[in-house]
């Protein structure tokens, strides 16, 4: 599962392949310029990195990613969730929701999900 832990600037690049995939590599280093700053080089060697991975693969110059972007969340999510409350949703969401309204969309939302979950 580890191989699911995308540093800041490796989710930034995902994000770009989750949201135009499948994308030409050329198009690609485009886009990363533009909202990187990422010389092409810099596109190529973290297309490498992430293709000897798992996480994305570069076949005849077209990059779609092999993880979703769920799958990547979630499990940001269970590590930031084990590492600062020690596994337990219920302290999170206390600390989380201290000093904050819901309104009533968001807190029938949840409601919603809890009841999803523990069916």
């Amino acid at each position: 599962m580890d191989r699911l832990k995308l540093f800041d600037a490796e989710y930034k690049f995902m994000e770009i392949i989750w949201e135009h995939e499948p994308i030409n590599s050329t198009q690609l280093t485009k886009i990363c310029e533009e909202r990187l700053g990422w010389k092409k080089s810099t596109t190529y060697t973290m297309l490498r990195k992430l293709a000897k991975r798992g996480i994305l693969q570069n076949e005849n110059t077209i990059v779609t990613a092999l993880v979703k972007q769920e799958e990547v969340q979630k499990y940001e999510s269970e590590v930031f969730l084990e590492k600062n409350f020690a596994g337990s949703l219920p302290s999170f969401l206390a600390a989380f929701l201290q000093d904050k309204k819901l309104t009533k969309e968001e807190a029938e939302e949840i409601q919603k999900m809890i009841q999803e979950a523990t069916k």
